[in-house]
C-alpha cells in the first residue's frame, strides 16, 4: 500500500498529505480548487521548514515530502491508483456521503475509503457504498505532522482485515492508532465536546472570564491550552456541527450546544480561522488577547 489518495486540501487534508508523503507515501492531493490546492503546498512547505529548523528533518528529507505529493481537481483523475483513500473534507454529512459514492465508483475495488470525520457515523458513510468491508474511520488529529494519535473507527461492516491494514499503516507514519467503535463523537469528541461545550455555558452563565477559565483548566488540571481557546483552533462551526451531531445521535440534552456558541458561530466568529472568537488573532502575532465582546468593562 504505497498510492494515497487525500480528498480536501485544507488543514486537516493538507497535514495528512505531509505525513503521508513525509514516510515515502506517493499522495495524490485532491481539491476542486486549484488555489486551494496552491495554498495548501505552500502550508506543507513551511511546516517542513520549522521541521527542518528544528533538526527533525534533514532538507534533502523535505524535498523527497514535496515531490511525493501531486495535485488533482478531478476526483476520478486523482483516486484511479490508490491502494488507500483518506477523505478530509467539511464536517457535512451530505457532502461526505457524495463523496464516497464518487470514490465508490471511481477508485480500485481493492481499494480502502476512510473518513478523516471527527464525529459523523462510519456505518452511515459506509452504507453509500458497495464495500463497507473496506470503508473505516481514520482521525487524526489537528496538527496532524505534530499530533501522534490516530482513532481508527470501524463501522458495522468494516472488516478485521481493514481495521489490521490501517491500525499497521498508521504505526507507519509514527503515529498511535487506537481502535474504536461506531458511536457518535467516537471518544475523543465525546469527551471533550461536552467539555469544552461546558466551558462556554460557563462564561455564558457569568461564573467567569475567558481568561480565568482558561487559566483554571490550564493551571488545575494540566492542560496544554484552555478549553475556549482550544475551541477557537478547532474551529467554533466544526465544535457546534460535532455538538449537534452529539445530540441527535443520543438525544440527551447534555450535548445541546450552548446558546452562546450558536450565536457566535451565526455572527461568523469562528475562532483562528475568522480572525477572532474568543480571543482575537493577528497574523503574526502569538500573543493570547481576549476578545473585546468578553472584556470586562
Amino acid at each position: 500500500m504505497k498510492n494515497v489518495a487525500v480528498i480536501g486540501s485544507g488543514t486537516m487534508g493538507n497535514g495528512i498529505a505531509h505525513v503521508f508523503a513525509q514516510f515515502n507515501y506517493q499522495v495524490n492531493l485532491i481539491d476542486i480548487n486549484q488555489t486551494a490546492l496552491d495554498q495548501a503546498l505552500k502550508t506543507i512547505e513551511k511546516n517542513l521548514d520549522r521541521q527542518v529548523a528544528k533538526g527533525t528533518l534533514t532538507d534533502h528529507q523535505k524535498q523527497v515530502t514535496l515531490q511525493n505529493i501531486s495535485t488533482f481537481t478531478v476526483i476520478s483523475e486523482g483516486v484511479a491508483t490508490a491502494d488507500l483513500i483518506v477523505e478530509a473534507a467539511t464536517e457535512n454529512i451530505d457532502l461526505k456521503l457524495k463523496i464516497f459514492k464518487d470514490l465508490d465508483l471511481h477508485a480500485p475495488k481493492s481499494a480502502i475509503l476512510a473518513s478523516n470525520t471527527s464525529s459523523i457515523s462510519i456505518t452511515q458513510i459506509a452504507a453509500v457504498t458497495s464495500r463497507g468491508e473496506k470503508v473505516i474511520g481514520m482521525h487524526f488529529m489537528n496538527p496532524v505532522p505534530v499530533m501522534k494519535l490516530v482513532e481508527v473507527i470501524r463501522g458495522y461492516q468494516t472488516s478485521n482485515e481493514t481495521t489490521d491494514t490501517i491500525m499497521e499503516l498508521s504505526k507507519s507514519l509514527e503515529k498511535t492508532p487506537v481502535e474504536v467503535n461506531d458511536y457518535p463523537g467516537f471518544v475523543a469528541n465525546r469527551i471533550l465536546m461536552p467539555m469544552i461545550n461546558e466551558a462556554i455555558y460557563t462564561l455564558y452563565e457569568g461564573v467567569a472570564g475567558v481568561y480565568e477559565i482558561d487559566t483554571v483548566m490550564k493551571l488545575g488540571m494540566a492542560h496544554p491550552m484552555g478549553p475556549l481557546q482550544l475551541a477557537d483552533f478547532i474551529g467554533l462551526d466544526v465544535c457546534l456541527a460535532i455538538l449537534k451531531v452529539l445530540h441527535d445521535g443520543f438525544g440527551n440534552s447534555k450535548y445541546a450546544p450552548c446558546p452562546l456558541l450558536i450565536n457566535m458561530v451565526a455572527a461568523g466568529r469562528k475562532g483562528v480561522k475568522s480572525g477572532e472568537g474568543f480571543y482575537r488573532y493577528t497574523a503574526g502575532s502569538k500573543d493570547l488577547i481576549v476578545s473585546d465582546k468578553f472584556k470586562k468593562s
